[in-house]
């Protein structure tokens, strides 16, 4: 789809640090392709829920799946807060007021809908598989009609959201602190898959499939 501002509601709009601020939906959808666990905020009888979720998106919806017993997933659910943020370093500055964290977030603002369709719910959790482990979905066995009526499926429109990102060294190199003669700079933070480790319960002569072997020592969280 042709690249889109994202939504200037009272909500989304910058209102500090508005230079880290994103408009444009590619940013929104590249926040979403690094990360892979996201924190759903939830109004429950029992007060706010935050819970963390791996989640799969399309061009305009983030999907996110659960037991239909599951209280954060209930079916007359209101609006929710689903937000994804990646820790891509320390701001190591001459004070400490300076100090900061370069990273990139996105918050989205959205209702809720349940996926009661059976094509859209199977191709929504298809979604959230392949966004976790790409080529797994085609490996394993396919969910049963059992696994999917046990399964719940929410979808979130991506119509309101906001991204911000902030990279980069610290910002006193020109203030009264550059005259300390302190060390200030980045400490960056890379994550990298480890080899797969195999179930014991495996025989010695099941090897992992390339799609699995072959993320070993990649990032986890693309630039």
């Amino acid at each position: 789809m042709p690249d889109t501002g994202l939504s200037a509601t009272a909500r989304t709009q910058h209102k500090r640090l508005r230079e880290q601020g994103r408009t444009d939906r590619a940013a929104l959808l590249a926040v979403l392709r690094a990360g892979f666990i996201a924190h759903l905020g939830v109004p429950t009888d029992q007060g706010v829920m935050v819970i963390p979720t791996g989640y799969g998106f399309d061009d305009e919806h983030a999907y996110v799946h659960g037991s239909v017993a599951s209280r954060s997933l209930a079916a007359a659910m209101p609006e929710v807060t689903m937000t994804v943020t990646i820790v891509d370093g320390l701001v190591l500055a001459r004070s400490v007021f300076e100090h900061a964290v370069n990273y990139r977030s996105a918050m989205i603002y959205a209702r809720p809908r349940i996926v009661d369709d059976p094509d859209e719910k199977l191709a929504g959790l298809r979604l959230v598989s392949e966004h976790l482990a790409p080529g797994q979905w085609d490996y394993v066995r396919q969910p049963s009609r059992k696994e999917l009526a046990a399964t719940r499926l929410l979808a979130l429109s991506l119509a309101e959201a906001s991204v911000k990102v902030r990279s980069g060294p610290p910002d006193d190199g020109d203030s009264p602190d550059a005259a300390l003669g302190l060390w200030a700079g980045e400490l960056p933070l890379d994550t990298r898959w480890g080899s797969p480790v195999p179930d014991p319960a495996l025989p010695d002569s099941t090897s992992p499939p390339p799609h699995i072997s072959s993320r070993a020592g990649n990032g986890v969280h693309p630039g």
